[in-house]
């Protein structure tokens, strides 16, 4: 399942979409199929558009991000927080070691600032390699040098480190949870990402109070047309898609009971 996600990404995502759909209307030129092949660049040149000049992939994303709120103060005995990977760029670190981030870096920093704030409390990391060569180490060994960087003692830190998906983090912490008497945890994770978590967690029978952090969107984005920032348009729609997609998947498969966790 994790290798058949990963290959079927390498073709859903925008831009791949974009390139397949000229690819069929070349095929259907070269054969003749003039109409099929005018068809086949239509879709092309509507999915590029979208994704790179409108502010759907935004739209799409807010909406992901507006689903749970964090508009509270951390409770004063907080004792425990599970933080999932996919913040470290695991490829460099395993070459280079140190602490490279990526733009889910919010995930880390907010845990770092929650255990400098509450110094009773501990993490919980899960998060292995999810790369399709599994030759890189995940988020969970990567911590351990961001925390202790900080002054964080090891015992503080619990590492889940064979994760590859969220439903293998939930699964996985689970046990960790109950060995290690932790409970009544925060779930820290980007907030995009935060339903599809909470519906896997809540599937799992585990009780959690949802902390999201590293937002996309301002919250206030309206459908519109938008040519100043291609690039990061097809970004943000790429990890919009992806995202819905996963909540669409872990629902038909029985991993979580709701489309949309709320």
């Amino acid at each position: 399942m994790f290798y058949l996600s990963k290959i079927f990404w390498l073709a859903a995502q925008p831009l791949s979409l974009a390139f397949i759909a000229l690819l069929f209307a070349a095929v259907a030129g070269f054969a003749g199929w003039r109409r099929l092949g005018g068809t086949f660049t239509a879709l092309s040149v509507l999915v590029l558009f979208v994704t790179l000049y409108t502010s759907a992939g935004a739209v799409a994303l807010q909406a992901l991000e507006d689903r749970f709120s964090r508009a509270r103060p951390a409770p004063d005995n907080l004792s425990c927080m599970i933080v999932l990977g996919g913040a470290f760029e695991t490829e460099v670190t395993t070459s280079r070691g140190g602490i490279e981030f990526n733009q889910a870096a919010d995930r880390f920093v907010e845990a770092l600032r929650l255990l400098r704030d509450h110094p009773q409390s501990r993490v919980l990391v899960s998060g292995g390699d999810g790369s399709l060569s599994g030759a890189y180490e995940g988020d969970a060994a990567a911590s351990a040098r961001f925390f202790s960087a900080f002054g964080i003692a090891a015992d503080r830190l619990v590492k889940e480190s064979t994760s590859r998906t969220t439903y293998e983090n939930v699964v996985n912490t689970k046990d960790i949870l109950t060995r290690e008497k932790l409970e009544h945890c925060l779930l820290i994770t980007s907030a995009f990402h935060m339903p599809r978590a909470v519906g896997l967690f809540r599937k799992a029978g585990i009780e959690v109070t949802p902390w999201p952090t590293d937002y996309r969107t301002a919250g206030t984005v309206g459908l519109t047309l938008d040519f100043s920032q291609p690039t990061a348009n097809a970004q943000l729609t790429a990890t919009a898609l992806r995202e819905w997609i996963g909540l669409l998947a872990y629902f038909l498969s029985g991993r979580t009971s709701g489309l949309y966790p709320g």
